[in-house]
Parts: structure tokens; C-alpha cells; sequence
């Protein structure tokens, strides 16, 4: 289901943009030829002006492929199937905003099924996230409809104040009147007409594009023309001295629409072969339509990368190089679901590890004396368990109502919280076992407290691992 923001920046003039002026009589939209035309005026709203607008439209790359002014007064982004990486709609919302006001723009955004909504709740409503399938355009004025001023004037002299009563008239008697785009501006706004968004890439960015004397349909085909387009980039990238983080796919369509996929990488590639095969296994997501009629590729994410000698087969074995795994991994699973554990500077195992990037380099180093378990429980599990006091492993311990006795065990080792943390975890004293049962199975338990201050606990036995 496609996903569109609509960003309003109401603080901003078109001036300011560097994008066309509204004349009057003039909408909030300016109709652009489709195709060649449409594309040159999209980059003429770029890179004319007083130059905020690249800086903005750089900002809105990091969130989606498919991003494009909104003149006079905001910015459209199509997160199609972008919204997962960003840890959902409401955070990418939350995210973008804040990074707007960071850099001085006062923003207001919506996500909504098609743009003529998401232009609606962020510029007349409270912005946010608006359900799919949600019909909330009844209830805004209709200057939520994005027409030219005259016909909103004459609207309102004919009572028409709110979008639901003016959808609901007869509109054949409406059409004869205003003409065809109030027509299309209402059936925008209930989806029934697909509202393209022509992308606009920044001239700055390192890109390639082909277009095609036929249109093309077959993932083969596309295929083909991947394999043109990288090779372009990577000698471009090469002589730039700087390899690709993200790359952006579009494949602009004869009905004028646009459809976009994106990969990411660990770190900077420039090696045509697996860019390639990255942009090849998401051609499953695209639909070409009646065809595709040019096809564009953009680095929209770029980091230095220089030569590195390589280890020699006489000298020393060339460590194994797994970046290649880990992009595929993270284009097809999400960037957040590819990680590693590394460690962090507290005794207590809860606050001893962390997610970093897979990639990450390794820092500091696990406690090579006191073995720790693959896999912890959050919370720990309360068991039932019998053991001598002071400091004797248990006999025996049941957990979800099975009982284990205890062949072998190793321990107490003694953990407490952190003095400076000022929680109650820095108060408890943890005595932890590591045990195996009679099938070989080992786990990681620990009785909580002390025995003397009951301050450190209740005595009570848990199951904190699983070795």
C-alpha cells in the first residue's frame, strides 16, 4: 500500500525555496508536462534561488528514494515500503521533524494513504500519522483541496465551506462551472486517481540514468540495464575517491509515475558485481506498469574509500570478509534485525552487553574467567530450589514445573550492582551457579541477597541463562 508525507514548512516563502512564485488565480500546485519537461522544471525548482532547497531535499533522502518539492511551502516524500527502517511511521514522522527544527525549519508532517490527505492533515489538521484506509478529508475546509483562489472564493459564495458537503453535490453542475481540475482534486483526495510524485535528485549527487527508445517489462531487462547503471557510478565513484552507503533505483514508468527501490551497505562499496546483485534482488518489488521508459540510479549516501593492500597468500591468510553477507542480509531482513553483541563495562549482565552494527569494530572484551551464558532471560525466571546456606550450589530445581537435578556446578560467583547507579539493581548482591542436570544441560541461576542484609534480597532463587 503506497505511503506519502507531506512536510508544510510554514515559515518558509517560495523565495526562500528558490521554487516558482504562485501567481494569482494560482493553486498550491503548478502543473508540469509529463515526462522530459516535468523533470527539467523539477530541477530548475533545485537548483535555482538561494540554495536551501538541495540542503532540504539531501535531509529528505535519508528517509525515502522518492522525494519532491511541494511548492510554494513544503516537501513531498514517498515512503513506500521505507517506513520498517526507521523504526515505524510515527518515528520517522517524529525523527524528520526534529531534524528539520535542528537546522532551522519549523515543519509540520502527515503520512497518509495518497498526498492530496497527507498536504490536508499537515497543513489543516494537527499533522501525524492518518490510518490507511482512513476518510478523514470530509471535515477540512476546501481549501485542503488545493485549488486556485478564485475558485475557492466562488465556493464559499455557494455555502460550499467543508470538503464532505462539496464531494457530495452533484458534480457534473460543479464541473460545468469550475472546470475539470476540481473535479480531480476531489477525486485525489478520495484515492480513486492516482496523484503521481515526480522525484527530484539533487544535480550534487553522484547518479546515472538511461532512458529507452521502448519501454521495458521483464526483470531481465531491467537486469540488463542495472548492470549499465552501476558500472556508470562505481567509475564515477572511483575517480571521487568515495564509495556508496545508499543507492536509490527509479524506474520512471510511461503513466508518469515513479517506483523506487533502495539497498544500503555496511560500509563504503564501490564494487560493481555486488551492488549489482543487491539492485537485482529487489526487481521482485517492482511493478513496471504499461513500462518503464528511463531508469535512474543515485548515490544518495557516499563515505571516502581508498585502496587497501590486501594480505598475500605466501605471508599470511586474508581474514575472511563477510561485508558482502551482511548487506545482503540487512537489504532483505532490515537494517535492525543484522547486529552483533558487544560488551559494556558493568557487572551486571543485564547492562553488560549492547547491539552494535555488525560491522562495528571490536572493542574491549568478554570475562574470560567466569563463562557467561549464549542466551539471558529478560526478566529472569523465579524457580524453586533446594541448596545448603552459606554458599552451596543447589541439589535440585524446578522450572516451569519441571524438576532438574544438578550433576555438576561451578560457582558462587558474587555480583552487585553499581554503587553510582542509584536504583534499587545497586543495592542487590547476586550469587550466581552455573549447573548442569542429569541430561547434560547447563544453565545459569543465582540466588538473590546476601544472607545478612536484607537490603540485598530475599533469598530467592532464579534462572537468569541458558549455556
Amino acid at each position: 500500500m503506497r505511503r506519502v508525507v507531506s512536510v508544510w514548512l510554514p515559515t518558509r516563502s517560495a523565495a526562500r525555496f528558490g521554487w516558482p512564485e504562485e501567481k494569482e488565480g494560482q493553486g498550491s500546485a503548478v502543473a508540469v508536462p509529463r515526462g522530459v519537461a516535468r523533470r527539467a522544471h523539477a530541477r530548475l525548482c533545485v537548483t535555482r534561488g538561494s540554495g536551501q532547497s538541495p540542503d532540504l531535499l539531501l535531509l529528505a533522502l535519508r528517509y525515502a528514494p522518492l522525494v519532491a518539492p511541494d511548492p510554494p511551502d513544503g516537501l513531498w516524500l514517498d515512503v513506500t515500503g521505507c517506513t520498517h527502517l526507521h523504526g515505524g511511521e510515527t518515528r520517522l514522522l517524529r525523527d524528520l521533524v526534529t531534524r528539520l527544527g535542528g537546522q532551522g525549519w519549523a515543519a509540520r508532517a502527515s503520512v497518509a494513504d495518497t498526498p492530496a490527505v497527507a498536504h490536508a492533515v499537515a497543513r489543516f489538521g494537527e499533522g501525524g500519522v492518518v490510518p490507511p484506509g482512513a476518510a478523514v478529508m470530509a471535515d477540512f475546509p476546501v481549501e485542503a483541496l488545493r485549488l486556485p483562489a478564485d475558485i475557492l472564493a466562488e465556493l464559499r459564495l455557494l455555502g460550499f465551506e467543508r470538503v464532505g458537503p462539496l464531494a457530495a453535490a452533484a458534480r457534473a453542475p460543479l464541473v460545468r462551472r469550475f472546470g475539470a481540475l476540481l473535479a480531480l482534486r476531489l477525486d485525489q483526495a478520495a484515492g480513486t486517481v492516482f496523484e503521481p510524485i515526480t522525484p527530484v535528485v539533487p544535480p550534487a549527487l553522484i547518479q546515472a540514468r538511461l532512458t529507452f527508445v521502448e519501454p521495458l517489462l521483464t526483470a531481465e531487462a531491467f537486469a540488463a540495464v542495472i548492470g549499465r547503471l552501476v558500472g556508470m557510478v562505481c567509475g564515477e565513484l572511483e575517480r571521487a575517491g568515495q564509495g556508496a552507503r545508499r543507492l536509490d533505483l527509479l524506474f520512471e514508468r510511461v503513466d508518469g509515475s515513479v517506483q523506487a527501490v533502495r539497498i544500503g551497505t555496511a560500509r563504503p562499496v564501490r564494487d560493481a558485481r555486488h551492488l549489482g546483485r543487491m539492485l537485482e534482488e529487489r526487481l521482485e518489488r517492482v511493478d513496471p506498469g504499461l513500462g518503464v521508459e528511463a531508469m535512474q540510479l543515485v548515490v544518495t549516501a557516499a563515505d571516502p574509500l581508498g585502496f587497501v593492500q590486501t594480505a598475500s597468500a605466501v605471508v599470511a591468510d586474508a581474514a575472511p570478509d563477510i561485508a558482502s553477507l551482511v548487506d545482503r542480509l540487512a537489504n532483505r531482513l532490515g537494517d535492525g534485525l543484522v547486529y552483533r553483541i558487544a560488551p559494556v563495562e558493568s557487572d551486571v549482565p543485564e547492562r553488560s552487553v549492547r547491539r552494535v552494527p555488525a560491522l562495528a569494530p571490536v572493542t574491549g572484551g568478554w570475562p574470560a574467567d567466569w563463562p557467561r551464558p549464549v542466551r539471558l532471560l529478560h526478566p529472569p525466571q523465579p524457580i524453586e530450589a533446594m541448596a545448603l546456606l552459606p554458599d552451596h550450589p543447589p541439589v535440585s530445581f524446578t522450572w516451569r514445573r519441571v524438576r532438574h537435578l544438578v550433576r555438576r556446578a561451578d560457582g558462587p560467583e558474587r555480583i552487585a550492582g553499581e554503587w553510582w547507579k542509584r536504583d534499587r539493581e545497586w543495592l542487590s548482591v547476586r550469587d550466581y551457579f552455573r549447573v548442569e542436570d542429569e541430561h547434560g544441560r547447563r544453565f545459569w541461576l543465582f540466588r538473590r541477597g546476601d544472607g545478612e542484609d536484607a537490603a540485598t534480597g530475599d533469598m530467592g532463587w532464579f534462572l537468569h541463562g541458558v549455556f
